[in-house]
């Protein structure tokens, strides 16, 4: 029997592989340049950023999250039209936290993955307005939060999702793009300042769909192309009321 997690990773492997060894050869050619297109040239820049694929520090050189460039527009004028300071609470590290550092005067990270967190520390550590901390899940027969996440079975991801509650205030923009998304939009819904907005990622997904209509938030969905990935996807923005301004 095929172990689906580890088939899964080495697919992800493969393609990452291919569309970087793709771009080298495309770049000596002279058919893809050296630099990154400007992300108005969306097709190009997209194109560009096929060569740097599962690879967060090398999509965060393009200045970009992983989200779709939609959201990512979104949410840029957002961020710079709100009265500040702006604060961030965001579940799940990666490229999007060198990009919210540069926008948002408190960026609060946490990380469910020991080994990622870790190799992203190096670049996060210079950042003066960065608090980033890795959670891990812990092992357990009978969970309290669990993760439908391929290979997240018999983990539980409880103080992941609780970690939200051991920074104080409200915050401005929460970033859902981890682990035990449903757990965490709901603890995150509550603590939003007035205005707010949560970005989760990946909304096409049914369990997701179904936990952003128990929310009862109100969503702004932005499908369309992602930065490395081969296939269009969706971000939602979500709101306690539709007066953000998204």
């Amino acid at each position: 029997m095929t172990n689906k997690p580890n088939a899964l990773l080495r697919a992800k492997g493969l393609y990452a592989a291919g569309a970087r060894g793709a771009g080298t050869v495309l770049t000596r050619a002279g058919l893809l340049s050296e630099q990154a297109p400007s992300r108005d040239q969306r097709t190009k820049h997209w194109m560009y950023s096929l060569t740097r694929a599962y690879d967060s520090l090398a999509i965060a050189e393009l200045d970009v999250p992983w989200w779709t460039y939609r959201a990512v527009d979104v949410v840029e004028a957002w961020l710079a039209a709100h009265p500040k300071p702006v604060r961030v609470f965001e579940y799940g590290s990666g490229a999007s936290t060198l990009w919210l550092a540069k926008r948002a005067d408190e960026v609060h990270s946490v990380e469910h993955h020991r080994e990622f967190g870790e190799h992203l520390r190096t670049s996060l550590a210079p950042l003066a307005n960065v608090d980033f901390r890795i959670v891990e899940p812990v092992p357990s027969a009978a969970p309290v939060v669990g993760s439908h996440k391929e290979g997240a079975g018999g983990l539980d991801f409880a103080d992941y999702v609780a970690s939200i509650d051991d920074v104080p205030g409200d915050f401005s923009l929460i970033v859902i793009d981890g682990r035990a998304r449903e757990a965490c939009l709901e603890r995150a819904r509550h603590r939003l300042e007035p205005g707010g907005v949560i970005v989760f990622d990946n909304t096409r997904r049914r369990r997701y769909r179904e936990a952003i209509q128990r929310s009862g938030m109100a969503e702004r969905r932005l499908a369309g192309l992602t930065p490395t990935l081969p296939y269009p996807d969706q971000t939602s923005i979500l709101s306690a009321a539709p007066s953000t301004g998204l």
